[in-house]
């Protein structure tokens, strides 16, 4: 057996974890990310939460064969630097080198959502599949390609923006300065914008009973689900603008399975049946044979470790 540390670096938290060749976590340790701060002190606490789940796991340093490290922005995985990472605060930051002053391994980077991809990908929902993508519907809108069974990020390690898409010319302004991306409309927090619009526009809706301390990507579900016709308008249009985007990314890439993930999929058949209806009609592929498989995703935040964690074979296998 052969084990591997996989980092998921956050803009909250850090969490490492010890995994197995057969994609089992062993023991996994966490710390609070406590941005902003050096990028070299935030290197020696992921150093550290490495070591910690792997005295949890019962292993030794020297039983460990490489590091892998998923983390947002832009991030040159040929070079192990982090090229840009704005909610980091990271700019040419040679993060495998800091790593390695402390873990004397092979450390391989990786961005987050194309790490956690790729865990889904070897071990989750899109296993089995050459050709995959997955989307992630938090904050923002992640997406991870695989094409060929390896990770696709570009010449410049940019790619794979699926959130950044434009889908509605001259829509609300998204936080890349663009306006009516994808993210905009299919985000958790595109969800929230969209409910608080409806509530404001009818006193008298549900959702105004139902809403406890804040509006949450759920409120409109729930409501929807307890007879609201304006939390059904919002459900109805936010499945129309995440339809748009999946069918979007089907059309260019045609991959055998789209895994999607993040809080909104807990909404589960109230979601997945009228996104997997509303698809099948836009995709080009729609007459043909063969189609792509919209599926959840199945790992949760464990998927962003275990990716990470076999970013090394990738990379072999990649050359």
């Amino acid at each position: 057996m052969k084990y591997y540390i996989g980092i998921d670096l956050g803009g909250t938290n850090i969490a490492a974890g010890v995994v197995d060749s057969e994609f089992k976590i062993l023991a996994k340790a966490s710390t609070p990310t406590a941005r902003p701060r050096p990028c070299r002190n935030i290197c020696a606490d992921m150093a550290k939460v490495s070591l910690e789940a792997v005295e949890t796991a019962g292993l030794k340093i020297d039983d460990i064969e490489s590091v892998g490290v998923g983390s947002p922005g832009t991030v040159n995985s040929d070079t192990g630097i982090i090229e840009y990472a704005n909610n980091l605060d990271f700019y040419n930051e040679p993060v495998a080198e800091y790593i390695k002053e402390h873990i004397k391994k092979p450390v391989y980077l990786e961005n987050d959502a194309n790490a956690a991809a790729y865990g889904e990908f070897i071990a989750g929902s899109a296993k089995g599949a050459h050709n995959a993508v997955c989307i992630t519907l938090g904050t923002g809108v992640g997406g991870g390609i695989i094409i060929d069974d390896r990770i696709y990020s570009g010449f410049n390690f940019a790619g794979a923006e699926i959130g950044h898409m434009v889908i509605e010319v001259d829509g609300p302004v998204c936080t890349c300065g663009r306006r009516g991306c994808f993210e905009v409309y299919s985000s958790a927090t595109g969800l929230i914008r969209m409910t608080k619009e409806a509530m404001d526009a009818d006193p008298g809706s549900k959702m105004h009973e139902m809403v406890g301390d804040h509006i949450s990507g759920r409120l409109a579900f729930n409501a929807m689900r307890a007879g609201d016709v304006s939390a059904a308008k919002v459900v109805d249009k936010y499945i129309k603008y995440l339809a748009a985007g999946i069918a979007n990314t089907i059309n260019i890439f045609q991959p055998e399975i789209l895994c999607i993930g993040g809080g909104v999929c807990n909404e589960g058949d109230a979601l997945m049946v009228p996104l997997r209806e509303a698809v099948k009609e836009q995709v080009y592929s729609k007459r043909s044979a063969q189609n792509t498989k919209i599926v959840r995703a199945s790992l949760g935040n464990e998927a962003g470790i275990i990716g990470a964690a076999f970013l090394g074979l990738q990379r072999k296998a990649s050359k």
